[in-house]
């Protein structure tokens, strides 16, 4: 499915009247500006898989948050912008197929780390609440209790609670069962299929993240799948050989310049991994 259709970014001439037209000049920075016209990246065309190809540094998070940024697309987690974040969507543009998706989406990153952390969190909560429980449990449980009034009424359901249960019973029927805690390859995985639902633009930046070769391979399959069956359009910044492998993607490669449209077998990350292995064929074939 395609919703976005095209975006456009500043080119260097329209960035450098900009630049004539200001007077603040006690920025070290002017990001976004002069980042992604550096590669000459004007224009992106996409399909339903899209992904930007690059390093540190090319810009293709950049492009990504610009993209979301001027889409108002929902995110979980913030991120950094710069005073002059808001100038630079003024000469963004974009065209749509068709209306934008309301579950439509930008997932960083970020969002997955701050996930696993709050399952972490929410855990260890529950560990303390449980040291407290099996405290309360013997206090209860042994006490030497007698109820003069209606206001010791709440303490008698917990003494009498407490004499008829084991200690284990008492505190699963006070507090809730830890929340699993996956690894951090499950935690990302896991996040992934919760938030990309089906009819949407979903923007990854750097899904590859966390994730063995084993589980790379499962989210490719993932988002294929998303792509092929429930209507879904993806933007992806990544140089994992495994998703620019996804069928029918669209590469722009931002390592060069100006920024082209490439195979994923014509891109530099992805040869140095073929002729790594290939030097080192014969080995695997005694395995």
């Amino acid at each position: 499915m395609l919703y976005l259709d095209s975006f456009t970014f500043p080119d260097s001439d329209t960035e450098f009247d900009f630049f004539l037209r200001q007077r603040r000049t006690c920025y070290d920075s002017y990001y976004p500006f002069q980042i992604l016209s550096a590669h000459q990246l004007r224009r992106i065309d996409f399909a339903p898989v899209t992904i930007l190809y690059g390093g540190n540094g090319s810009g293709k998070t950049t492009a990504l948050n610009v993209i979301a940024e001027k889409l108002k697309l929902g995110r979980d987690s913030r991120f950094n912008q710069s005073n002059f974040f808001p100038d630079y969507l003024n000469y963004c543009d974009y065209e749509l197929r068709t209306s934008l998706p309301k579950n439509s989406r930008v997932i960083t990153s970020d969002d997955v780390f701050d996930y696993m952390l709050n399952i972490r969190s929410m855990n260890e909560g529950i560990d303390r609440k449980k040291e407290s429980l099996f405290e309360d449990y013997l206090d209860a449980k042994y006490a030497s209790f007698q109820m003069r009034s209606l206001e010791d009424y709440e303490q008698l359901k917990k003494v009498t609670k407490a004499r008829r249960m084991t200690q284990s019973k008492y505190v699963r029927s006070e507090l809730m069962d830890n929340i699993r805690e996956y690894s951090n390859g499950e935690s990302a995985f896991l996040y992934f299929s919760e938030k990309i639902t089906k009819n949407g633009v979903f923007l990854l930046d750097e899904p590859e993240n966390s994730l063995s070769p084993a589980r790379q391979q499962e989210l490719m399959k993932f988002l294929e799948d998303s792509v092929r069956f429930f209507g879904c359009q993806l933007v992806i910044s990544t140089h994992s050989p495994f998703l620019l492998a996804m069928k029918g993607a669209k590469i722009y490669d931002l390592e060069e310049n100006p920024a082209a449209v490439k195979k994923w077998t014509e891109l530099e990350n992805v040869r140095a991994y073929y002729s790594f292995f290939r030097e080192h064929e014969e080995e695997f074939r005694n395995l």
